[in-house]
């Protein structure tokens, strides 16, 4: 499967207003990340939720290829509304929307909504996402009493053109995490680490989608932030420096063990962006390309007189 890369956007300076917030500016940004080899765009705002959608559908009005990757998380929104809402984001895009659910809020006054213990938070999760693919899919109204949830006649009319099957992204470490996720991610966001702590990571989160039949339907993406040489950021992410061909060089063990995604920050400003389609991404695809050219098929390398035995 081709490598692909995600563009998480960032502020230039600590007075930027952020990347989403001149359209005029984004615009033509957003054209240059396609252009530049991205597929996908995060939108994680820490003005929350309900700025996050108002940005993700804006974004998707100033786009054509990019799908948009909305962070989203339980409990701001009933499962109903937030149903319909996304159902609505997802058709006017044509199917270019994932969600990428987090458990934690990302501002205080969403955090008043969050449920106490680390536990209950995952178990809201579980099932928020099972009424979401319920209302994607159900064709007539249903009820619904839950541990968190309260549902009369729930219904979407308007489903998206995926249904129930809107990607869904997320992440964790602990064992109650890898349990949700391996229920309901199509793509596992993992922690930055050394190549063996991934690696088991990736055994892990396989196992957990095993249980419900879905380890090989997982995909899995690596943020990895690019920064200036000799500038470590201390972010989620693997850090990653100098010229370009060193960088993807410093990927490729990463696209080795499997990884589907890479999820790209630090690279906000146009010059960036275009240097990093140009270079970075362009060499480490031609790299795995060119590696996958080179694994022998079966029977391509049999001895001639091999060969020429079974053919009679």
């Amino acid at each position: 499967m081709p490598i692909e890369f995600t563009h998480v956007p960032g502020k230039i300076h600590p007075a930027d207003a952020g990347f989403f917030y001149d359209f005029v500016e984004t615009a033509t940004k957003l054209s240059l990340i396609g252009d530049a080899g991205f597929r996908k765009i995060v939108v994680d705002d820490q003005a929350g939720l309900l700025t996050n959608m108002d940005i993700a559908a804006q974004a998707l009005d100033r786009t054509s290829s990019l799908e948009v990757v909305l962070t989203h998380w339980a409990g701001v929104i009933e499962p109903t509304v937030a149903a319909r809402q996304l159902a609505a984001l997802d058709a006017k895009s044509g199917g270019r929307l994932s969600l990428r659910m987090l458990s934690e809020p990302l501002s205080d006054d969403d955090a008043e909504t969050r449920p106490a213990g680390h536990t209950a938070v995952w178990q809201r999760i579980d099932e928020y996402l099972v009424l979401l693919k319920r209302l994607w899919s159900n064709d007539r109204p249903f009820d619904h009493e839950g541990a968190f949830y309260s549902i009369k006649d729930g219904y979407v009319p308007r489903k998206g053109p995926h249904g129930a099957d809107v990607t869904i992204r997320m992440g964790g470490q602990s064992g109650t995490a890898l349990k949700v996720a391996g229920r309901h991610a199509d793509i596992f966001e993992l922690t930055p680490g050394s190549l063996d702590e991934i690696r088991q990571m990736m055994q892990r989160v396989r196992s957990a989608a095993a249980e419900h039949g879905r380890a090989g339907k997982l995909r899995f993406a690596l943020p990895v932030r690019i920064r200036p040489e000799h500038n470590a950021s201390g972010h989620k992410s693997v850090d990653v420096s100098g010229p370009p061909a060193q960088i993807a060089l410093s990927l490729f063990p990463y696209a080795a063990l499997g990884i589907h995604e890479f999820m790209i920050a630090g690279v906000d400003r146009p010059r960036e962006i275009a240097t990093a389609g140009r270079e970075t991404i362009a060499l480490l695809r031609n790299s795995l390309a060119r590696r996958e050219a080179d694994v022998p098929q079966p029977g391509a390398f049999a001895p001639r007189t091999v060969r020429e035995a079974r053919a009679r």
